[in-house]
């Protein structure tokens, strides 16, 4: 090559790579203007720095949360009940006893009572008539237990339970305290005395068959309305002493308009070879083709007013 070419190449070369480099650096640069730009949108900064979030935060929010619903201890009731049977049937005198070893077990810490000699305290009957949820798995039940002279005397015993509600603990003897108090009884909504008619006769018909079995149940049901009667038969006769409903339209001695509905309180008295039975029963009825249909055999459902 002519040493003025040569020359003259050498000289452009570094001025080539100058204006490449140079060139490169205004595209870095308009590079980042235009991020900063698009940053300052504000959607697109928003998007960029959710893209841009460290990966360990992503995988922590896309985790479902464990959520562990309470866990509430199952009423003790019975065990409180089978606890206090056994401590009335138990004495420290003979603290080897079945009933002795039963209730130690239930109440490690529970002293057992002692009988006075010939003393004839078992009770008839022993029944959890409430239980108290007081804190944690802590609960007091009360018990009923009843003896044969008539005397009744209510218990309160402690109860811990687990935290799964399949371990039961007697934390502490029981105590005599007063039984629950009696409540007050709302008026009736069963104002309307029904008369003698085709009403009274139906809901009379019906509880025949349902409790004597005089009859098939089936054929005083409204379509479509299944009622199995009481099998076997436990009475011999069940005859209707009173009725009385809810609805004006009952008072009315012939069978209602297609569609009327009623609701009856039936006095029964039932009977057997042990002796007669007051009873009582609700009845739901509609009037259908000229007969009243039963559509439903209640019990306490009704409230002031009507239906609950």
């Amino acid at each position: 090559m002519p040493p003025d070419k040569l020359a003259s190449g050498s000289a452009d070369a570094p001025v080539a790579a100058g204006v490449a480099l140079e060139r490169m650096r205004r595209r870095v640069r308009l590079s980042r203007l235009v991020a900063w730009t698009a940053i300052a949108a504000g959607p697109i900064a928003l998007g960029l720095a959710i893209t841009s979030a460290p990966t360990t935060v992503q995988a922590t929010a896309s985790k479902p949360a464990l959520v562990r619903a309470p866990v509430h201890s199952a009423d003790p009731a019975g065990y409180a009940q089978l606890f206090l049977s056994a401590w009335l049937r138990s004495s420290a005198d003979d603290s080897t006893s079945a009933q002795a070893r039963l209730a130690q077990s239930m109440a490690p810490e529970v002293a057992l009572p002692v009988l006075a000699g010939g003393a004839q305290s078992l009770p008839d009957s022993v029944t959890a008539v409430r239980s108290v949820h007081r804190e944690g798995g802590v609960w007091s039940v009360t018990v009923a237990a009843q003896y044969a002279d008539g005397r009744l005397r209510i218990y309160a015993v402690p109860v811990v339970a687990g935290p799964s509600g399949g371990a039961f603990t007697v934390s502490g003897a029981p105590g005599v305290v007063a039984g629950p108090g009696r409540a007050d009884v709302p008026a009736s909504p069963y104002r309307v005395s029904v008369p003698d008619g085709d009403l009274s006769s139906s809901v009379g018909e019906f509880l025949s068959a349902y409790l004597a079995g005089a009859g098939e149940v089936d054929r005083y049901l409204a379509p479509g309305v299944t009622l199995s009667a009481v099998t076997p038969a436990p009475y011999s006769r069940a005859a209707v002493q009173q009725v009385r409903a809810v609805e004006e339209v009952a008072a009315v001695g012939k069978v209602a308009a297609d569609g009327a509905a009623v609701h009856v309180l039936a006095q029964v008295e039932a009977r057997d070879e042990d002796g007669r039975w007051p009873l009582a029963y609700e009845l739901a009825l509609t009037a259908r083709s000229g007969r009243w249909e039963v559509t439903g055999l209640e019990s306490g459902t009704v409230r002031e007013g009507g239906r609950s």
